[in-house]
């Protein structure tokens, strides 16, 4: 795996980013602004609303710095994925992504990409590679994909799109710019939630797209002043203070999952797991060689759905709910949602929570749940 040094470093250095003259507050100030004084010729910092915010600009400054380029900020996740999309297909495109990853842009690109005349094509995550990239405009990559952890080759997968002359975008969310560095591996454009780790405390909406490439990163811009695709400067801002905190929550999030995935894989109660991170996954090996940490989400099959839903209930320590990377241990039964996995599956995202204390009723959940 990847050295630890230059991430903790990254994450040293994106608390003392800001250049503070004497009586400066130290937290940046949040910027409520539709419109800007501009007399004269439009060549300030800030023109209007739509088009730039202060508060935008130490948002992606430090994003940026995590990602090691440039950085657009979005109001959501879902809305940088858009962005994407939208600024790099046009009509008679063809995109392939994957069968089994998050399904809100499969649904985006059937329901919407299609109607424009791009084709969209999707391939399971593990067989991802299998046929080749020829022909295709965009590739789109989720690794781990969500929520069965699959895991996909970044580098040969990119260095492969690259030959056949399209371009990919990797899916970052379950992992963050602390676990893996898709544009380290080849990726040419990066997406990612903030809604999830990042922000961690589940009260804002927000992604960002990020890529060493100036003319992808002028499409991706243009998009979102000409789209109205714009996050709120209260949101930009939570965000900013989420990300103070978010090496150390992360640390802490990763350590306990790997704790809690061993004993979990040896749980009577559990008829499979997944998790990078333990030796007998599947995709360990490769897990080792392009992430820097194995996350914070498992993925456990439980007998059927009601002792599913029994498991999560009656753990105090898990909290029901959709999404993940929150300081709360949450989960959910994803086939509830339409993804393509047994009755009994689950999707954990470890919090926060002292290891233990959290094991403990963890393990209660599931004995009281058989």
């Amino acid at each position: 795996m990847e050295d630890h040094g230059k991430t903790d470093r990254k994450a040293s250095e994106l608390l003392h980013l800001r250049q503070l003259s004497k009586g400066d507050p130290v937290s940046a100030p949040m910027v409520h602004a539709s419109m800007y004084h501009l007399p004269g010729a439009p060549d300030a910092a800030w023109t209007y609303g739509r088009t730039d915010n202060p508060t935008w600009h130490e948002v992606e400054a430090a994003l940026a710095h995590l990602e090691g380029a440039p950085v657009v900020l979005f109001p959501s996740g879902m809305a940088a994925i858009s962005a994407a999309m939208f600024a790099s297909l046009k009509a008679g495109a063809r995109m392939l992504m994957p069968s089994d990853g998050y399904y809100s842009p499969r649904v985006l690109a059937e329901n919407f990409l299609e109607r424009f005349g791009i084709k969209v094509e999707t391939r399971p995550t593990a067989a991802f590679a299998e046929g080749g990239f020829a022909g295709f405009e965009l590739v789109f990559i989720e690794t781990p994909s969500n929520p069965g952890l699959d895991l996909i080759d970044i580098a040969a997968v990119t260095q492969a799109v690259r030959d056949a002359g399209g371009r990919s975008v990797v899916d970052n969310t379950t992992m963050t710019a602390l676990g893996q560095h898709p544009l380290e591996l080849g990726a040419d454009i990066v997406v990612a939630s903030d809604t999830k780790a990042p922000g961690g405390h589940s009260d804002l909406l927000m992604g960002h797209v990020a890529s060493r490439d100036p003319e992808i990163l002028a499409r991706i811009r243009d998009w979102r002043t000409y789209s109205g695709a714009i996050p709120g400067p209260m949101e930009a801002w939570l965000l900013l203070r989420g990300l103070e905190s978010f090496e150390v929550r992360y640390d802490r999030m990763c350590r306990s999952a790997e704790i809690i995935a061993g004993r979990l894989a040896e749980h009577a109660s559990v008829e499979s797991l997944r998790f990078p991170g333990l030796p007998s996954d599947p995709s360990h090996n490769l897990a080792r060689h392009q992430m820097s940490r194995f996350g914070f989400l498992i993925h456990l099959t439980l007998s059927d759905a009601d002792t599913a839903e029994a498991f999560i209930e009656r753990c105090p320590y898990i909290l029901p709910a959709t999404s993940f990377g929150g300081v709360h241990t949450s989960a959910e039964r994803r086939l509830r949602w339409g993804d393509d996995v047994a009755p009994g599956a689950v999707r954990l995202s470890v919090g926060c929570e002292p290891v233990e204390a959290l094991w403990s009723a963890i393990d209660a959940a599931l004995t009281g749940a058989d």
